[in-house]
């Protein structure tokens, strides 16, 4: 296989963008394409080696595994035992639990499925997991695990068959990635079957390239070239991924593989020494730069600045060169280290951290050994409902269908209507209720505001259920109350929205329901684990958050609200609970009012909802 210089300059232009995106850089808002990227150049890479050792007779399956651990492993392996001491250090039990079952999911490269499991990509909590960005090898290695046998088998009916059976393969890819960015957008991100396209579009540029060569064409390569910046500096987390969207990238890198002879402009820009020596060691800044970047947020209560991601992109850029001088290099010389050696030490290193990831995931591993059993107790009152994935909806159009989620036995005749901050609310309420014998009913779904009767946003998910919940809420006369409960500071200032909501009041008033409005609780101000970590001296005190005069200022809009609400409706602050002498507490007496960053606990909820029972007449 030729070397082709402008190949390493694009897989600077792949690590720059991902690096600055995961910086927070808000140039680079669609610098997450960097990924993408990869996969196509990957796609093309080992397809070409794969094609020529096939055609060369000379291809051996432990001769492909043995390239890609001595490619992927060393490095990979070495940042994550540099992990393992800081995450023993600053992360809380719960998270290094987290950790400790990523450490064993990158072995086995099942760490896309693990993090699909627990969350989303872009979501806060998600940029302080050390080894999120293992995903993407993982990916990779499931891909290759499969392809070398498809093309084994495939090449016994002839090389274009099986060309065209990778074409097929990567349009039902696609036409999955399209479907599932409307119905499982999680699972659509981080698991292959929407993701193997974007291989395959390289691995169909590696037959074209072996068959006719890379010809020369500056306007394709340089609209390849174009295509590929447009979706870094427009793109951001809202644009559907993957997904056609991601055509565009995608056909950009295909028409570079293509077109960008190295006498086009293109190639000639992209064979740069500099960007080519970036791209020789963007593998080992892809590894190093996420754990830099997820223990600076575990460490800091607020945001790391700007100034301290610049300071760790350098840092990661002076490992990357160290780990690829030091690490990859050697590791790829065979008379240095064989076969043998390459496969058990994988092995046993492998099964070492599966080891660590057992002793670290027990309560005991975690816990007990860095923390009192007075500070375990209080870090264990930050719990969200246990019915969260059962009861609570994510914003899919599956929550359509299904059945509103009915708590304990009794007649259902209070319901709880509202976003993801309605879950601990209804659990807590409902905990309550049950000694009344009074069942509670929960509508939740996360990610949707209250856009009830919004003309502009008729077709939305969110409003199609707030529309039919409505409808189920005001035609049930067996539910006497009901209770809504939002996060809405952000847009609660907004009159379209503020009408929204007093017409979903309004509706509901209509036909006799009690309705309570529960406020939003005050906003921590960080993560609830960031203030255990800064006062683990002395869980037992009060730690405080916000000063109630910043909450106050920040969620101005509920003076405009209360003024405009119907007189019956009744107001539940729970500012009032959790705020005192001009300063709002995020744990008090032992007891974590929040989760996270901005949702309740079920002890949070416990305490606002004495306020909510004795409005509902219990």
């Amino acid at each position: 296989m030729n070397y082709r210089a402008e190949i390493d300059g694009l897989r600077a232009l792949a690590v720059i963008p991902v690096i600055l995106f995961h910086a927070g850089f808000e140039l680079f808002s669609g610098g997450f394409v960097g990924v993408d990227i990869f996969f196509v150049i990957s796609g093309y890479l080992i397809t070409t080696i794969l094609v020529t050792d096939i055609e060369k007779n000379r291809f051996s399956l432990a001769n492909f595994y043995e390239r890609r651990a001595r490619r992927i492993l060393p490095a990979l392996f070495v940042v994550m035992f540099a992990c393992i001491p800081f995450a023993w250090m600053w992360m809380l039990p719960t998270q290094l639990k987290d950790f400790a079952q990523s450490l064993a999911a990158v072995p086995l490269f099942v760490s896309n499925i693990f993090f699909w499991s627990e969350s989303g990509y872009f979501e806060s909590e998600a940029e302080e997991k050390p080894l999120l960005h293992t995903w993407s090898l993982a990916v990779e290695e499931q891909y290759y695990l499969l392809f070398p046998l498809l093309l084994l088998f495939g090449w016994r009916f002839g090389k274009d068959r099986v060309f065209y059976t990778i074409i097929g393969l990567g349009l039902l890819s696609l036409l999955v990635s399209e479907w599932g960015w409307r119905n499982a957008p999680d699972a659509n991100f981080y698991l292959i079957p929407a993701r193997a396209w974007e291989l395959f579009a390289g691995s169909i540029a590696a037959f074209i390239v072996l068959k006719h060569g890379v010809r020369a064409n500056n306007i394709l390569a340089s609209i390849g070239l174009l295509a590929i910046l447009l979706a870094i500096f427009l793109y951001d987390e809202s644009t559907p991924f993957p997904s056609l969207y991601a055509l565009l990238p995608v056909l950009g890198v295909v028409l570079l593989i293509l077109f960008a002879e190295r006498e086009t402009m293109v190639a000639k820009c992209l064979s740069a020494k500099p960007l080519v020596g970036l791209g020789l060691i963007s593998y080992s800044a892809y590894l190093w730069h996420q754990p830099l970047f997820a223990f600076a947020r575990l460490k800091s209560m607020q945001h790391p600045s700007a100034i301290i991601f610049a300071v760790l992109i350098v840092v990661t850029f002076l490992l990357a060169f160290l780990s690829w001088k030091y690490i990859e290099q050697p590791f790829r010389n065979k008379n240095k280290f064989n076969r043998r050696f390459i496969f058990r030490s994988a092995a046993v290193i492998g099964v070492a951290f599966i080891c660590i990831s057992i002793a670290e995931r027990t309560v005991e591993g975690a816990g007990a050994y860095r923390f009192s059993a007075e500070n375990w107790k209080v870090i264990s009152t930050a719990m969200r409902t246990p019915f969260k994935s059962k009861c609570h909806f994510p914003e899919k159009e599956s929550a359509l269908s299904r059945e509103a989620c009915r708590f304990f036995e009794g007649d259902a005749k209070v319901a709880v209507f509202g976003d993801s901050h309605a879950s601990e609310l209804a659990y807590a309420l409902a905990s309550e209720l049950k000694p009344y014998n009074t069942a509670l009913v929960q509508h939740s779904i996360s990610r949707c505001w209250h856009n009830y009767a919004v003309e502009a946003e008729l077709d939305t998910i969110c409003q199609r259920w707030h529309a039919k919940v409505l409808g189920e809420l005001v035609s049930d006369q067996n539910i006497t109350s009901v209770v809504l409960s939002y996060r809405n500071e952000e847009y609660l200032h907004d009159e379209i929205y503020r009408n929204s909501l007093l017409k979903m009041i309004s509706d509901l008033i209509d036909v006799n329901k009690r309705v309570v409005l529960v406020l939003q609780a005050p906003l921590p101000g960080a993560h609830i684990d960031k203030y255990f970590a800064a006062n683990i001296g002395n869980l037992q005190a009060s730690v405080a958050g916000l000063s109630e005069e910043e909450w106050r200022r920040h969620y101005f809009a509920t003076e405009v609200l209360k003024n405009t609400l119907p007189h019956n409706v009744q107001v539940v602050d729970p500012a009032e609970a959790f705020c005192r002498e001009g300063q709002c507490y995020v744990s008090e007496g032992g007891v974590a009012r929040y989760f996270d960053d901005n949702h309740m606990s079920v002890a949070g909820a416990r305490i606002v909802t004495q306020q909510v029972l004795s409005l509902l007449g219990f």
